[in-house]
């Protein structure tokens, strides 16, 4: 019974390493079109600091 207990949790990282990666993809892809808008924004925060 141990067995299939340790493969379902191997089975439960691996699902959560997934989900994790495609979470990262998104988000650098979200920088990458948005990298104008974000640069202003902390260069505005960056010039209200000073």
């Amino acid at each position: 019974m141990n067995e299939f207990r340790t493969s379902e949790d191997g089975q439960g990282l691996v699902e959560y390493a997934l989900i994790i990666a495609v979470i990262a993809v998104a988000v650098i892809v979200a920088m990458l079109f948005l990298r104008d808008q974000i640069s202003n924004i902390f260069s505005n925060i960056g010039n209200n600091l000073t």
